[in-house]
């Protein structure tokens, strides 16, 4: 069946479909009763369902009588496409938006914890100011600055993998920076409306995007072992960042960005190839070991 007939469909029915796609795929059986549950919809309306996903895509899906469930078949041929991060996160956390108690996690999983989580409070009034672009003011702490009265206009969320942060325009240095949410105090929406180079496409760091070639650590043993584990292709990971993240991601990923790849430590197995990749990126002073005379480390970042 085409995806243009597919397309027709409800978007609830298309949740419906992906979740018995889902099942079968990465559980190995589906029955009326997972619908049921999850859905909250009679049983007539999950056999329903089920038919339609057989029709959507013959041969996918076997009924074993004897079990009474759907199961893969041998040659099952993905109707949907998943991104690998949304089937984790289904797997071991449960699916969907849904009220939380509602959900469950589908495999035993053990995934550590944050050190450091926003308070919704502050966070919602971030998200609606990013949503109804709208600039807000806040109470912002630094390490080297302590807390100062701020007028942002918040654009982005930035997961660094520690904490989480808002990408915006400051009105006091006239610039685009990060602002840890953890350190924001008394936010509050603004009636002033944005200005059209406070707006995101002004911001050349977010916008201009930059290509880095991974490799294994000259350092390291096993390099083979390495090119598996990151899924390069002939020894090599290409990517594409913005320059905004780019620092925040190498320090991620522990990317030894020094042009001689000294540094040492089993954490160094990556590293960029051409540290003259990000010349020029704001947040690369944040890259291990790359060096660069003429940047510093902003309050936001300290």
């Amino acid at each position: 069946m085409t995806t243009a007939k597919l397309e027709d469909l409800t978007q609830t029915q298309r949740d419906r479909l992906a979740f018995i796609e889902m099942m079968v795929r990465f559980l190995g059986e589906i029955r009326r009763q997972d619908l049921v549950s999850r859905f909250g919809i009679q049983s007539a309306a999950a056999t329903r369902d089920l038919a339609l996903y057989k029709e959507l895509a013959p041969g996918n899906i076997d009924y074993d009588t004897k079990a009474k469930r759907y199961v893969p078949s041998t040659e099952l041929s993905p109707l949907f496409e998943f991104a690998p991060e949304r089937i984790i996160s289904w797997l071991t956390q449960g699916f969907g938006d849904g009220e939380p108690a509602q959900l469950q996690a589908w495999i035993t999983s053990e995934i550590p914890s944050r050190l450091a989580l926003p308070d919704l409070r502050i966070l919602s009034c971030v998200t609606q100011a990013i949503h109804q672009k709208s600039p807000i003011s806040i109470e912002y702490h630094s390490l080297s600055s302590g807390p100062t009265e701020r007028e942002i206009v918040p654009f982005a969320l930035i997961d660094n993998g520690l904490r989480w942060h808002v990408r915006a325009f400051d009105r006091k240095t006239q610039e685009f920076r990060d602002f840890v949410i953890t350190r924001i105090r008394r936010p509050s929406l603004l009636d002033s409306g944005i200005q059209p180079h406070e707006q995101n496409d002004q911001d050349i760091q977010w916008t201009r995007i930059v290509e880095v070639e991974l490799v294994p650590h000259p350092a390291r043993p096993s390099p083979e072992v390495t090119e598996m584990d990151y899924g390069m292709r002939e020894g090599a990971l290409k990517m594409k960042l913005r320059a905004a993240t780019a620092g925040y991601i190498l320090r991620r990923w522990s990317v030894d960005c020094s042009p001689d790849h000294r540094l040492d430590g089993p954490e160094y197995r990556l590293w960029l190839k051409d540290h003259l990749a990000i010349y020029g990126v704001k947040s690369a002073i944040l890259a291990p070991g790359y060096e660069s005379g003429n940047q510093q480390l902003t309050s936001e970042w300290d």
